[in-house]
């Protein structure tokens, strides 16, 4: 990696919580400065999943690049260590354009492992993960997540009682290694690349706010026919509430309401909470990133503010 990475390139990235308008950020950036965006986001990877997720419309990205969007089917499984290879490949393609990376979304733990290395953890075990279901059916995943409150506090902390995601592999890894993932993720198998990185995120100053534009975001999805989407999904035959993709926000809730578990109102009321949590997850990780430059995307003005930073780390740069 030291070889194609010479020390200094630079790399650039914006995150913040869902809903913050990082995507239209993004946009203005390319249209104004020789960048190309790198999509971190581990929903929009799949195709055929474009509303729930605000993916750029194709005609936007046909005029602006836009990487590591629609690369695989719903049906397989993306992760951390299968995002920093695509990635990486991305970024050294965009170097030798002589243009600059700009990796933009939310899923932080995709960008800790391109910026910090990789932690080595346990493949995914379907074994387990069935029995983790099969608990979870019974007793719920509150259940399982006192389960990992014993096991790995650490990992707890950070992760909702309800996120059955996050809560299953965090199990699957304690139960199949017999270590807290919290210890083993400060275990880096790869050291990170030598980039010249300057970080930036988008942070509402009002929490409030930003609860009031998920919502209002949350509804237009589904004007704009997200339960089709996701009745598509269900439609295929070959997915399932255990993928992955159908776990995103918002598509767990509305497959839950096509299964006969709710419904159509409590579905969407479900899936605006969660997004909510999403939010407040990503915020708590910012908060817990020194390196991040906050930026209140809703002051006046903010975005055009950032683009003459960017004007002025290119004039760094000799451009």
């Amino acid at each position: 990696m030291e070889e194609s990475f010479p020390p200094g390139r630079p790399l650039w990235v914006l995150t913040g919580p869902t809903g913050t308008g990082k995507s239209d950020w993004a946009v203005q950036a390319a249209q104004q400065h020789p960048v190309e965006i790198v999509s971190v986001d581990s929903a929009m990877v799949y195709r055929g999943m474009d509303i729930g997720t605000a993916k750029p419309p194709p005609a936007l990205r046909a005029r602006i690049a836009h990487h590591l969007i629609d690369i695989c089917d719903p049906a397989e499984s993306y992760s951390a260590g299968r995002f920093v290879a695509d990635a990486t490949v991305r970024i050294v393609e965009i170097h030798g354009r002589g243009r600059i990376p700009l990796l933009v979304g939310g899923t932080f733990l995709y960008l800790r492992a391109l910026l910090s290395g990789l932690a080595r953890l346990p493949p995914a075990s379907i074994g387990l993960r069935r029995e983790l279901d099969e608990r979870a059916a019974r007793e719920g995943w509150p259940a399982l997540h006192a389960q990992l409150q014993r096991l790995d506090p650490e990992a707890a902390a950070r992760i909702h009682a309800n996120d059955a995601q996050r809560i299953q592999r965090a199990l699957e890894v304690c139960l199949a290694t017999g270590e807290p993932l919290s210890k083993l993720q400060r275990v880096r198998a790869s050291a990170p690349a030598p980039y010249h990185v300057r970080r930036w995120a988008l942070v509402p100053a009002e929490r409030a706010v930003l609860h009031a534009t998920l919502e209002k975001r949350f509804n237009t999805m589904m004007a704009h026919g997200f339960l089709s989407e996701v009745d598509a999904l269900v439609r295929r035959g070959d997915l399932h509430d255990g993928h992955a993709a159908v776990r995103a926000v918002g598509y767990r809730q509305l497959w839950a309401h096509l299964a006969g578990a709710c419904t159509l109102a409590e579905a969407v009321k479900r899936g605006i909470a969660a997004t909510r949590q999403l939010a407040k997850r990503q915020i708590t990780w910012i908060r817990s990133d020194a390196t991040l430059e906050r930026i209140d995307p809703y002051a006046p003005g903010a975005c055009a503010s950032w683009n003459r930073e960017l004007d002025y780390e290119l004039s760094k740069l000799g451009r």
